[in-house]
């Protein structure tokens, strides 16, 4: 059994990556400046936490094109993709910095035998090295990425997926309300919501007033308890 703050517990745990195992925003954000400026559709920080955020790099860049009225085809989308994959991991060729607590936690349940899993909206190439350089790539048993659906967060596909091949994993071991989502973003919450999970939510990427649809919230993952 793992603790989270107001006395709710869990017995399965799903992670997402970007802004809660790793701080890897800003690395976005800078992989899809180098892609967009050459196009004329840079946008701010700001904007890209406000909007960009929530979104696999298909949906960003559709919205990036969108929002200038710019055709974007098929073959197109695939290329930024493709390009942006790339470049992303030139950048994370320097190393990354999980946040505190999170490496510890993710070991020390694995250790126990938690069933596991990833819900992110990115790409599996994005993910896989950063878990390898972490030394938490055989933590997960369940690895759910923009790969493996249609709709980014926060439409719930995603997480139901993952909830779903995580109980064929390990029939009888827990039900769907003993497993919680571990979010940092509103469409986050919205997506895990929407799949019926408990969400604890991270302050790592918005304050606590932006995440109140969550069922709980921390400051930190280094402050979830275990027994």
């Amino acid at each position: 059994m793992i603790n989270f703050p107001d006395g709710i517990h869990a017995k399965a745990v799903i992670f997402d990556f970007d802004g809660v195992i790793v701080d890897t925003e800003p690395l976005h954000y800078a992989t899809f400046q180098r892609i967009l400026e050459p196009e004329g559709l840079r946008f701010s920080w700001q904007e890209y936490i406000e909007t960009y955020i929530g979104f696999d790099d298909r949906d960003a860049f559709a919205h990036a094109f969108a929002t200038q009225g710019k055709m974007l085809t098929p073959d197109m989308l695939l290329s930024l993709i493709e390009r942006k994959a790339t470049l992303f991991c030139e950048v994370i060729g320097d190393g990354v910095t999980p946040y505190p607590g999170v490496v510890e936690l993710i070991r020390h349940l694995h250790g126990h035998a938690f069933p596991l899993a990833i819900c992110s909206g990115a790409l599996r190439s994005d993910i896989d090295p950063i878990l390898a350089m972490l030394g938490i790539g055989d933590c997960f048993d369940i690895i759910v990425t923009a790969d493996d659906v249609a709709a980014s967060k926060p439409d719930p596909e995603c997480y139901r997926l993952a909830l779903s091949r995580l109980l064929a994993l390990y029939p009888g071991h827990f039900s769907a309300s003993e497993a919680i989502a571990i979010e940092d973003t509103p469409a986050g919450i919205s997506a895990a919501l929407g799949a019926g999970l408990v969400v604890c939510a991270v302050t790592n990427s918005y304050p606590a007033d932006r995440l109140s649809q969550a069922t709980c919230i921390t400051d930190s993952l280094a402050s979830i308890t275990q027994e």
